[in-house]
């Protein structure tokens, strides 16, 4: 059995993409050829929505409660989950704490506002807290733009790693999760 990695998408921030990110990673990890699930720990049941909607098999998404987290990991981990994202509640409370904590590595997915950028310095915090490497995935980048960059320069100079892919500002992320699909389904080129 391969050893399973898990991700955490984490931001105290809502409207952030937690759960775009969660779906299109844990999809595109499917579509690799890997055993991929979701646990969707957001009471709103994003993730799991869009699940339900879903065709394909793959990704399985569950949703579940932050206190049967643990559970829930050695469950997927069982049934030969390769690749596992936790989506999560926006907060940066113990339930985002554990859920880092839990995760080989922590996502916070950010939109390039500055509004948005002065709000993930909680989680920034939060993932060093939990003693596990984090990035920042600039999110809804607009395309031309140089916002993107700049934003992630400004976050590097701060201290933060900041992921080397950025994601732009599409409507196929908008129109793919209507049926339960992802934007690299929907408009794969």
């Amino acid at each position: 059995m391969k050893a399973m990695k898990t991700v955490a998408v984490v931001s105290q921030k809502g409207g952030a993409g937690k759960t775009t990110l969660s779906v299109h990673l844990a999809t595109a990890a499917a579509l690799g050829g890997h055993r991929a699930a979701v646990i969707d720990l957001d009471p709103q049941g994003t993730a799991a929505s869009w699940g339900d909607r879903r065709v394909a098999e793959a990704p399985e998404v569950v949703s579940g409660q932050a206190a049967r987290l643990s559970v829930l990991i050695d469950a997927a981990r069982e049934n030969g989950a390769e690749f596992l994202v936790l989506d999560t509640a926006p907060n940066a409370d113990q339930t985002a704490l554990r859920t880092a904590q839990l995760a080989d590595v922590v996502l916070i997915p950010c939109r390039a506002s500055t509004f948005d950028l002065e709000a993930i310095q909680t989680t920034l915090t939060l993932a060093q807290i939990a003693k596990k490497p984090a990035f920042v995935v600039l999110n809804a980048i607009p395309p031309r733009s140089g916002i993107g960059r700049e934003a992630a320069e400004g976050l590097s100079a701060q201290g933060a790693q900041v992921a080397p892919v950025q994601l732009s500002q599409r409507a196929a992320f908008a129109h793919s999760v209507i049926d339960g699909r992802t934007a690299l389904e929907y408009e794969p080129n």
